[in-house]
C-alpha cells in the first residue's frame, strides 16, 4: 500500500526543502480551496482531497514524523518494521488521526482556525446568545430636531408562557435522543488509504440539540417560542438624524438553554420636510419676497423650527442671497448647543400688471440712473467692450 501513496511533499506542492512557514501556507491555501463545505458541486472529491491534505500535513508539520518519513518514507507510518527501510517503531494512522473511538475529529481540528474558531464536530451544548432584532421607525423633521417619547410593538418570538420555552406538554419533558444518547452529533468513521478518519455531523433525529419531545405543547407546538408583538419604550433624543440608529440592551431574539436575548437595533427615517432641508446641525429653507420688499427693505415673518421670527431684509437685496438666523438650527445630539438657520432669498416677479402698473414701471425704467442697477451697468460695458474690440 506504502508504494501506492502519493508524496506527501508533491501533495502539499511544496520541495523537501521548505521551511515550516512553507509548509502551513501551503496547507492553509489548500484547505481553504478544497474544504468540502466551499465545493457544493463536487464534495466528494473536495473531501478525498481534503483527507490527502490533511495526512501531508500532519506529518510534515510536525519535525520528527517529519524525519522519520524523509528518511524512511510511507514505511515510516504503516505500523511495522517491514519494507520500510528496517524501520522498527513506526507509527499507526490511528495513533496520528484517531481511531473508532472518536478521539481523532481531524477536519474540526483543522477547520477551528479557519472557519469560526472551534471543532467542526462539536455541537455547542452551553447557553446561546439570542439573534438580533432590527426595526425601521420613520420620524417627523421635527420630532428628530426636539425628540420624543413614544412606544413601539416589536415584532419578535418568545418562551412559550404553557411549557416555559421547553417545547413540551406540560407534566412532560424533553428525553434525551437515543440515537446521539444526548449529544447532538452523530459520529462517523471512513477507512480510506490513509488511515481511519473520524467526522461528526449534527443528529438529524434531535436536529442537534440532543433533546426529543414525544409530548409537544398544544400553545407552541413543541417549539418552545410563540410569536409576538412587544411593546417597547423608546425615548428618542434630540438632534438625531437620518440613519442614525438605537440600541435596546437584551430587546432581540431570545436566548437558547438559558443564553442572554439579543439586542433590538432601531433605524431612523426621516420624513422630509415641505419648507425645510437639514444639513448637519443647520437648516436651510427659502423665503420669497416681492419685488418692492426687495427694492425698498422691509421686515418680513421668516419660519424657524420654533416659530416665526421678524426677519430684515436690507435694502436693494438680490435674489439668491442667504441670510443667517443664529441659534435657530437642529440640536447638537447628546451634547450642548443649537446650529443655524440659513434662509436663502427668492425675488418674486411680479405678473398679470395693469395698464397703470405698466406704465409706472415702464416711466422708473426710463427715469432710472446706473447708481439704480449698478451690476447691470457694469455688464453692459464688458458687453461693449467686447464687441468694440
Amino acid at each position: 500500500m506504502a508504494d501506492k501513496l502519493k508524496d506527501l511533499y508533491e501533495i502539499l506542492g511544496v520541495n523537501k526543502n521548505a521551511t515550516d512557514e512553507e509548509i502551513k501556507k501551503a496547507y492553509k491555501k489548500l484547505a481553504k480551496k478544497y474544504h468540502p463545505d466551499l465545493n457544493r458541486d463536487d464534495p466528494k472529491t473536495a473531501e478525498q482531497k481534503m483527507k490527502e491534505i490533511n495526512v501531508a500535513y500532519d506529518i510534515l508539520k510536525d519535525p520528527q514524523k517529519r524525519a522519520q518519513y524523509d528518511q524512511f518514507g510511507h514505511a515510516a507510518f504503516t505500523g511495522g518494521g517491514g519494507g520500510g527501510g528496517g524501520y522498527t517503531g513506526g507509527i499507526n494512522w490511528e495513533d496520528i488521526f484517531g481511531g473508532p473511538s472518536g478521539t481523532g475529529d481531524i477536519f474540526g481540528d483543522i477547520f477551528g482556525e479557519f472557519f469560526g474558531g472551534g471543532r467542526r464536530a462539536q455541537r455547542q451544548q452551553g447557553p446561546v446568545r439570542g439573534a438580533d432584532l432590527r426595526y425601521d421607525l420613520t420620524i417627523t423633521f421635527e420630532e428628530a430636531a426636539f425628540g420624543k417619547d413614544t412606544v413601539i410593538k416589536v415584532p419578535k418570538m418568545e418562551n412559550c408562557t404553557e411549557c416555559n420555552g421547553t417545547g413540551a406538554a406540560k407534566g412532560t419533558s424533553p428525553e434525551t435522543c437515543p440515537d446521539c444518547k444526548g449529544t447532538g452529533m452523530r459520529q462517523t468513521v471512513t477507512r480510506t488509504p490513509f488511515g481511519t478518519i473520524s467526522n461528526a455531523r449534527p443528529c438529524e433525529r434531535c436536529h442537534g440539540t440532543g433533546k426529543i419531545i414525544k409530548t409537544p405543547c398544544s400553545h407552541c407546538h413543541g417549539q418552545g417560542k410563540i410569536r409576538v408583538e412587544k411593546e417597547v419604550k423608546l425615548s428618542i433624543p434630540k438632534g438625531i438624524d437620518n440613519g442614525n440608529r438605537l440600541r435596546i440592551q437584551n430587546g432581540g431574539q431570545p436566548g437558547e438553554r438559558g443564553g442572554e436575548s439579543g439586542d433590538l437595533y432601531i433605524y431612523i427615517n426621516i420624513k422630509p420636510h415641505p419648507i425645510f432641508q437639514r444639513d448637519g446641525m443647520n437648516v436651510y429653507c427659502e423665503l420669497p419676497i416681492s419685488f418692492v420688499q426687495a427694492t425698498l427693505g422691509a421686515k418680513v415673518d421668516a419660519p424657524t423650527l420654533d416659530g416665526t421670527v421678524e426677519l430684515t431684509i436690507p435694502e436693494g437685496i438680490q435674489s439668491g442671497t442667504v441670510l443667517k438666523i443664529g441659534g435657530k438650527g437642529i440640536q447638537r445630539l447628546r451634547g450642548e448647543g443649537r446650529g443655524d438657520e440659513f434662509v436663502k432669498i427668492k425675488v418674486l416677479t411680479p405678473k398679470n400688471l395693469s395698464a397703470y402698473q405698466r406704465k409706472l414701471l415702464q416711466d422708473f425704467d426710463k427715469n432710472g440712473t446706473d447708481n439704480n442697477n449698478p451690476e447691470q451697468k457694469s455688464f453692459l460695458d464688458k458687453l461693449k467692450g467686447l464687441f468694440t474690440n
